[in-house]
């Protein structure tokens, strides 16, 4: 097994915007949905997204905070990330990851009513690129 790290695969993921974000339903099934990180991606560990409390991803993080996140680089990278996922509703917290492009889905800006902020701590990261594959375990 290759073994990168975690600075290596930061700076593979630093260009990427979107990612498959995936979450367990309280039936037990895994649903995948494309997520932007809106280029919040100085990669520690942590990734961001914003969405509505309303939605069926925020519902399946309350039952099971176990989530995943798929990514792909243009160099044919494939890094899939493991990790538990954290609902943070604190302004402070959210404009310090905010971007204007933002401002498309969420009109009145972090406070947008129902504007939530996921954060996913990862604790293991597994990348293969070519013949190669690795992991990070955090």
């Amino acid at each position: 097994m290759e073994q990168k790290t975690l600075r290596y695969i930061s700076a593979k993921m630093k260009n990427i915007d979107i990612c498959m974000f995936t979450t367990k339903s309280g039936r037990g099934r895994l649903l995948s949905r494309p997520m932007s990180n809106n280029g919040d991606v100085k990669y520690d560990g942590n990734s961001f997204f914003f969405t509505f409390q309303e939605s069926q991803k925020v519902k399946d993080i309350q039952e099971d905070n176990a989530v995943n996140l798929g990514f792909t680089t243009k160099d044919n990278m494939y890094i899939a990330v493991s990790g538990k996922a954290k609902l943070i509703k604190s302004k402070t917290v959210m404009q310090e990851h905010w971007v204007d492009s933002l401002n498309e889905w969420f009109k009145d800006g972090v406070d947008t009513p129902g504007i939530v902020l996921i954060q996913v701590k990862a604790n293991k990261i597994t990348y293969w690129q070519k013949m190669k594959q690795g992991e990070i375990k955090l």
